[in-house]
């Protein structure tokens, strides 16, 4: 179990480096100016989004473990996976 402190500031770390992946793609497509390229990176880019939300929800996760009722961790838990399998 880790500290609620870590825990938020995982979260926040973890959000910070997606907007960053995302500003980052997004200056690579304007420079490459090229539809397929723009498109590639796009695509690349839905493949890190999951794995991002679920960085995220794990590091909330394990900051609740201790203080949470283990019914509502795994309801968090399958709320998540809701999401991705409605994101497909």
């Amino acid at each position: 179990m880790i500290s609620e402190m870590r825990a938020l500031t995982s979260m926040a770390f973890i959000r910070l480096l997606s907007g960053t992946i995302e500003i980052s793609a997004a200056l690579t497509m304007l420079r490459l100016s090229n539809l397929r390229s723009a498109v590639r990176i796009n695509a690349l880019l839905g493949l890190v989004g999951p794995i991002i939300l679920l960085s995220a929800s794990f590091a909330g996760i394990a900051g609740m473990a201790g203080r949470v009722q283990t019914s509502k961790l795994v309801m968090i838990v399958l709320g998540v996976a809701l999401i991705l399998a409605g994101a497909r």
